[in-house]
This record gives structure tokens, sequence and C-alpha cells, in this order.
């Protein structure tokens, strides 16, 4: 079952297959523990099948990681569209739909966290870092914003980073407590915050 919004780019079934089986077992093993032979095995392809779609491991990664990315995408387009004297009132809505969108994605943040230094090794990639840079640049001009007052300008980083942290962290930092609990309790967090 493929991860995510369900807003993929149409890139082919057999394509977005090798993506979903690499994040089970790289969550599942680690990245360094997994070959693109055992991905194909679990696919039922050969290795030349899948070197059509992928020529390295680190290329799997590297999109495994830009579907985290995309999580971010739907708000930032709206955020795109708002007038700034309006971002602050949206803004709670903005958070529910995005941890609904975390939670519907917890796996990617579980293999974030279990393979780290395998993230690590993606900073010097362009399209990576281009992404970044597009993200860290959308969010900067909402927060540097002087129509919203600073005090809420900070509430609001603090909420995504917030939420980040709680789903980094939530496949250790809270036990056997399940995700949804999890983000129930971040949503409640959030809205004391931002009330």
């Amino acid at each position: 079952m493929a991860t995510g919004t369900g807003k993929r780019p149409p890139r082919g079934a057999t394509r977005e297959r090798i993506l979903d089986v690499a994040l089970e077992l790289f969550t599942e093993q680690g990245y360094d523990k997994t070959s693109l032979r055992e991905i194909a095995e679990r696919l039922g392809i050969t290795k030349a099948a899948l070197y059509y779609h992928f020529e390295r491991k680190e290329d799997i990664l590297l999109e495994l990681h830009l579907r985290l990315h995309e999580l971010s995408h739907d708000v930032l387009d709206e955020l795109d569209a708002l007038d700034d004297s309006d971002v602050y009132a949206a803004w709670p809505g903005l958070v529910e739909r995005f941890v609904d969108t975390v939670l519907a994605n917890t796996d990617l943040f579980l293999l974030h966290e279990r393979n780290q230094r395998a993230f690590e090794s993606l900073a010097h990639n362009e399209r990576h870092n281009a992404e970044n840079e597009d993200i860290e640049r959308r969010f900067r001009r909402v927060l540097a914003s002087e129509a919203i007052p600073l005090d809420e300008r900070v509430r609001m980083a603090y909420s995504v980073g917030a939420i980040f942290t709680v789903f980094m962290g939530a496949g250790g930092f809270f036990g056997d407590v399940p995700p949804d609990e999890v983000a129930r309790r971040a949503r409640d967090a959030t809205r004391k915050l931002l009330a």
C-alpha cells in the first residue's frame, strides 16, 4: 500500500511498489542491511527490472525522503494563497490537517528515526537541498511577515517544530502508546499553544 497523501506524481505502479517495499524493508531491518536483491525478491521482479527504475539504493532512499517533504506541500500551497493578515487565523486548521497527514504517514517518520545515519548521507544531494531550500523559503516568507505579530509567528514556528519532534520520536519516545493517541494529545497541546 502506498503511503502519503495520495498526491504522488504518476510515475508508474512498479516504481511506487519498489518504494513501498523498500520503505518496509528499510524500516524492518535497516537501510544498511537491506540489499537491492532483497527488494527485488520481495517484489517478485528481477534486479534488472529494479535497476530500470532506480540505479542505486541511495536513489530509493532519496525518493523516500522526498515523500516526507511532500507532506508539507499542501499546507505551504495554502499558506501561499493566503493574505499574510489571514495566516494566523487559518493556522490552527492547517496544523490540524498537517497532524492528520503526519499520522497517516507514521511509517515515514519511523523510517527516518531508525535510519538517521543513512539520511545524513543525503546532505550533499542537490535535489534534496533544493527541496529543503524551497520549503524553508516558503515558511520563512510567512514567519518573516510583519503583518503577523511576532508572538503569533513564534507560536506558529513552535507548533510545526513540536509536531515534527513528537512524530519523529513517536516510535520510541512514548513507549507503546498508539500513534493516534499521541496525535490526539499533540492536537490538544497545539490548540492550547495557539489559543
